[in-house]
């Protein structure tokens, strides 16, 4: 009698049933997998990413370098006539600008309704950020070869650590602009409330170093203005203060590209946006060498009035 012919189909039984259990773990498996999967994306859908911040502020020994700057627009740049925006090498030499050259539209058709030109035809030149040990003295004394008063745009934090600059800015009779404490860029998401005290602290710093000055003027780090910003400055009766021509030299383009961008760009009116912290300026002084001369030859350039005359 054969008997192992017996055997032989029980263990294959056994085989087979074995397979069977094993398929059926492995499906299992792969949907107990699918659902964790799922569950883990619905989850992350439900949590918001963390707001990235522009200001991306570090501090090294010369004190904070701010990594501005004004936000990316997908749609062209548009002058303030409302015409698209070029760059130096479209206008051409002069970029069909001179003392001819029709002056911008109104003085508060910026964001929100802020300031984007000096309302004449004088060319205000400001400086954004500081003041710098390494780079405000040397704009200062640019300015003063020059004969050429600017508006300075300061931060709070930078005011308190170099008082001796503020007093240095107002004593040369350049015009004293508030940039908020910290260069915070989200400031306006923030409740009115927490915007004043912002820009009180920083105010207060300022006239620390010179008692009784004018801040006539509020300029938003980055350019990130929304309505309450506006509001709560206009209350504490600065005007907010944009621009006209940016040649982005907290990028550091190199002092090239910024002179040629500004000798470019300018127009009578125009609100040049340049700075004297926050990172490597020096392109930016080098850049002054060109654009004072150029500048002072074609038009009047001024700081913008501080209410005092």
């Amino acid at each position: 009698m054969d008997h192992g012919g017996g055997g032989g189909s029980a263990r294959t039984g056994q085989l087979f049933r074995d397979a069977r259990a094993a398929r059926t773990i492995g499906l299992v498996a792969v949907v107990v997998a699918a659902l964790l999967g799922s569950a883990y994306a619905l989850g992350r859908s439900l949590v918001p990413d963390p707001p990235a911040s522009r200001s991306s502020v570090t501090t090294s020994a010369t004190g904070p370098h701010y990594a501005d700057q004004p936000p990316v627009d997908d749609a062209p740049r548009r002058t303030p006539q409302g015409t698209p925006d070029t760059s130096p090498a479209e206008a051409g030499q002069d970029g069909g600008t001179g003392p001819d050259a029709p002056p911008p539209s109104g003085p508060t058709d910026g964001p929100f309704g802020t300031q984007t030109t000096s309302g004449t035809a004088l060319v205000a030149l400001t400086f954004d950020d500081g003041p710098d040990p390494q780079y405000t003295p040397q704009v200062l004394a640019l300015l003063r070869e020059h004969q050429v008063r600017a508006t300075f745009c300061v931060v709070g934090e930078n005011a308190q650590r170099h008082p001796d600059l503020i007093r240095a800015i107002a004593a040369d009779g350049h015009t004293l602009c508030n940039h908020s404490w910290n260069h915070d860029v989200t400031l306006g998401r923030r409740s009115p409330a927490a915007i004043r005290t912002d820009l009180l602290r920083t105010s207060d710093v300022i006239r620390a170093a010179v008692p009784d000055a004018p801040i006539a003027y509020y300029r938003q780090p980055g350019g990130a203005w929304t309505g309450q910003l506006v509001s709560v400055a206009q209350e504490l009766g600065m005007t907010p203060l944009h621009w006209t021509v940016d040649p982005s030299d907290w990028a550091a383009p190199g002092a090239g590209r910024i002179a040629a961008t500004v000798v470019a760009g300018v127009v009578p009116g125009s609100v040049v946006l340049l700075h004297d912290a926050g990172g490597d300026r020096q392109g930016t002084v080098d850049a002054l060498h060109r654009i004072l001369p150029e500048l002072t030859s074609r038009f009047e350039v001024e700081a913008l009035p501080d209410g005092v005359t």
